[in-house]
């Protein structure tokens, strides 16, 4: 059966996995770009036109982004800001050629017609449980891994569910002090997961999360 993945989700070291205040400016809120700087900075995201970026670990963790994934689910606040249902000509944060290049499907109480882009990328608007989006991505996913992509929140929910099988989370070290914290309500996780860290010179810990027999 295929596997549920996250794949380096950004935390602050107090936990948060965004800031507080999103808008249509700030997609992270007083956050900023801060939790993804690692990121940006890594050579295959800066890709052939933009020579210098960063290798090592980091780079290997991105590389890693769309290998094996047939569907993503994400939360509603990770498609747009507060009210985005709201506005016809609304199609995400990313342009017209969207970074997951599958089918990609938005928890959402607002009903609302997919949406196809370029690149691979439609998005779908469900009503569901983790549990019945999970089953409805696995089945556009055609045998390939499904991703949750967030927020906190939606990782959270896949998590106490029971629905995740390899998480890797990226602590950066900063302290954010508001937000959306990603570990309330999921003590004793640990004990569910192989869990391995590793450290890398940008100042970010790459921490993964294995499911015990999966």
């Amino acid at each position: 059966m295929s596997l549920t993945r996250v794949q380096f989700f950004s935390i602050s070291l107090d936990g948060f996995g965004t800031g507080e205040g999103q808008t249509l400016e700030a997609p992270f809120g007083h956050a900023g770009e801060r939790l993804h700087e690692w990121m940006f900075a890594t050579r295959q995201w800066r890709g052939p036109d933009q020579p210098g970026g960063s290798g090592g670990v980091d780079d290997l963790f991105v590389k890693q982004h769309d290998q094996g994934i047939g569907a993503e689910i994400m939360g509603a606040n990770k498609f747009g800001p507060r009210g985005w249902h709201e506005d016809p000509e609304w199609k995400g944060w990313w342009g017209p050629n969207p970074p997951f290049h599958t089918p990609t499907f938005i928890l959402t109480h607002h009903a609302h017609p997919p949406i196809e882009m370029e690149g691979g990328t439609t998005f779908h608007f469900i009503d569901a449980t983790p549990a019945e989006a999970l089953k409805t991505a696995r089945e556009a996913a055609g045998g390939k891994d499904v991703r949750i992509g967030g927020g906190a929140t939606v990782i959270r929910d896949f998590l106490a569910a029971g629905l995740i099988d390899h998480m890797h989370i990226v602590v950066v070290p900063i302290l954010l002090g508001r937000g959306v914290r990603l570990w309330d309500g999921l003590e004793g996780l640990e004990n569910d997961y192989q869990i391995e860290a590793i450290s890398s010179p940008s100042g970010v810990t790459h921490v993964t999360f294995t499911r015990t027999g999966a």
